[in-house]
């Protein structure tokens, strides 16, 4: 049983996650490789509120709850909080802003994966955009659209990364984390 918990209603990010997350679980659902479990937002991406929601979705299922896609990282960290108070196994926990409690929570095992966008490409890329809206150009390096609740933007997107136990030093590479945030105090033994 794969329970959902996704971000604040009120934000059409957690609107575009949402559809992300289940436009691949949907039809595994569907044709019985999954089942569904408890679904919910999370009001204001709020973590406390998180835990209850998630702690609640437990006590709902008998603790039967074998997999959670989590919007981020930190709805992903209460996901893992409340099945360590109630000393349940691990079971597969996705996240996604590359934090480095996330990246710390996947070094032990905690969270299978993070999502990672690049900062740095997506401020060279809005840089290009705006400079060339500036000068009256087409717009550079729109590759798609986006829809925002009432029309379809034009959108430069670009491809985030999965981050895991694998990859997880392109964090420090790219100088999006310091490895001095995530592998310190329990999580230094597991860094490489």
């Amino acid at each position: 049983m794969i329970a959902q918990l996704h971000g604040s209603p009120t934000d059409n990010n957690a609107t575009l996650f949402r559809q992300g997350f289940q436009s691949v679980l949907n039809p595994l659902f569907k044709n019985g490789t999954l089942t569904k479990g408890p679904d919910q937002a999370v009001p204001d991406w709020d973590n406390q509120k998180a835990l209850t929601i998630f702690e609640q979705m437990l006590a709902r299922t008998g603790n039967k709850i074998q997999g959670v896609a989590a919007a981020n990282d930190g709805l992903g960290n209460a996901v893992v909080s409340a099945l360590k108070a109630r000393k349940l196994p691990k079971i597969p926990v996705t996240g996604q802003d590359a934090t480095a409690q996330g990246v710390q929570n996947i070094l032990a095992g905690d969270q299978c994966m993070t999502v990672y966008k690049a900062i740095k490409a997506e401020a060279n890329a809005a840089a290009k955009l705006a400079v060339s809206l500036a000068k009256g150009q087409k717009p550079v390096g729109v590759n798609g659209k986006t829809f925002d609740g009432r029309r379809q933007v034009p959108s430069v997107l670009l491809t985030p990364v999965t981050i895991t136990k694998r990859n997880y030093t392109l964090l420090f590479k790219d100088g999006f984390l310091k490895k001095g945030e995530v592998c310190r105090g329990a999580y230094a033994k597991y860094c490489k």
